[in-house]
């Protein structure tokens, strides 16, 4: 049964109300390729997407309507759940006099501490992203406080008006300054690279530039190369911000430190003894735990999403780490990334408690694209900088691939769940 059969009419009414399901999704994170596919599977209307605005066109009238997000990001529980709609939605599951209730039941979700979240988040992320990359202890350590400094310190930017605009700079900036304080007062020269990028790692802006190259490979061009622009941007911002520290307190980068996750960095300093050594190399595993469980209380995965996310993440490192020797940083990433995909899909057919936005988001962020042209930028490597490009390009076609395999593989129908009244902190149904 095609969507034309479930919905004989797309009047004002449902057409508002795909408008603000479209909203959702892109609220959600998806791309603007994604959400069009998504809405004229689920009615019998054209879209047209862009960055924060869905327009929405009956087929056989003619007459549009327009929606416009009011810019705010939904959690990855939030996300979750918004997936969920979307899916049942387009397999005429939940019909459309029902949707309304049901994104007014994600926008209630709420966390319980959200800026004590945020600051522990953040403070793991960096802590556990410097132990997958074998900084020395002292750098792990510092990590953890200064990335507990930049939660504060987003938390604070983010409620100035005009804040948001100077945040990468500024965080970047003392961050660096942090870091290469500690340094310089113990004299632990030259630093790793992911000393200095770690703390801030949460802040890169990966998952927009990779969903802004979808968009570009989807035709999508406009959307793409704002987006494009905008989180190169960000990403030039940090690494000025790098700089600027680096020169105030004479912070100098180990060369052999430049390595991307899945890569393994220079040994370390022969004589390197007690805070100056690098963890053993089985702590990555750990380090990746970490870092999955700080990215779920960054951004709001709840207690059941971000278990399983630490299992995908290290599923996806192991994979990384596995391929990398093989086949090299770039293809290992376009591997890991088709393989999570198709994974994630697996998992949503099987059941709609693992949205594959849900599942594949949070792991994807180990793959780091933002961070690695971050890194790129701060070592002032060309080699690393060819790297990074070539990486964000095997990501983009590993998910294009999986994305053209999944959607051709016949898969079980799905039904919607009995309703139950939200409350807050709780998903809807």
């Amino acid at each position: 049964m095609g969507p034309e059969d479930r919905q004989p009419a797309a009047g004002a009414p449902d057409r508002r109300v795909l408008g603000e399901l479209g909203v959702l999704m892109l609220e959600a994170g998806a791309s603007v390729g994604e959400v069009r596919r998504s809405l004229e599977r689920s009615g019998p209307v054209t879209a047209s997407v862009l960055a924060g605005t869905v327009v929405v066109t009956d087929r056989r009238g003619g007459a549009s309507t327009l929606v416009a997000s009011a810019g705010d990001d939904l959690t990855f529980e939030q996300a979750a759940h918004a997936s969920r709609l979307a899916r049942l939605v387009e397999a005429g599951a939940v019909g459309l006099s029902q949707v309304p209730d049901r994104i007014a039941a994600v926008r209630a979700v709420r966390r319980r501490y959200p800026r004590a979240e945020q600051v522990a988040g953040s403070a793991l992320v960096a802590g556990g992203l410097a132990l997958v990359t074998r900084c020395p202890w002292w750098a792990v350590l510092v990590a953890l406080v200064v990335g507990a400094g930049v939660g504060v310190l987003v938390r604070v930017l983010g409620r100035l008006e005009g804040g948001a605009a100077v945040l990468p700079f500024v965080v970047a900036l003392a961050s660096t300054l942090a870091v290469g304080a500690v340094a310089a007062a113990a004299s632990w020269e030259p630093i790793p690279l992911f000393a200095v990028c770690a703390p801030i790692a949460i802040l890169v802006p990966g998952a927009l530039i990779t969903n802004a190259l979808l968009d570009l490979t989807a035709t999508d061009v406009v959307t793409g190369s704002g987006r494009l622009v905008y989180g190169l941007l960000v990403l030039a911002l940090m690494a000025l911000g790098i700089f600027t520290g680096a020169h105030l307190t004479g912070l100098a980068v180990d060369p052999a430190s430049v390595a991307l996750v899945g890569q393994t960095a220079g040994p370390g300093p022969a004589d390197a003894a007690g805070w100056e050594q690098l963890p053993p190399t089985w702590s990555a595993w750990v380090g990746v735990a970490v870092l999955a469980a700080g990215v779920g209380l960054a951004f709001g995965s709840g207690l059941r999403l971000g278990a399983v996310s630490v299992l995908v993440m290290t599923a996806t490192f192991t994979l990384l780490r596995a391929l990398t020797p093989a086949i090299g940083a770039a293809a290992a990433a376009g591997v890991a990334a088709a393989v999570l995909f198709l994974v994630a899909r697996w998992g949503e057919r099987r059941t709609l408690a693992l949205p594959a936005a849900a599942t594949f988001q949070p792991a994807f962020l180990l793959l780091v694209p933002g961070t690695v042209g971050l890194v790129a930028l701060t070592g002032t490597d060309t080699g690393a900088l060819a790297t990074s490009l070539a990486t964000f390009a095997a990501i983009c076609l590993g998910v294009k691939l999986a994305a053209l395999v999944a959607d051709n593989v016949p898969g079980r129908r799905l039904t919607a769940p009995p309703p139950s009244p939200p409350h807050e902190g709780s998903p809807p149904r």
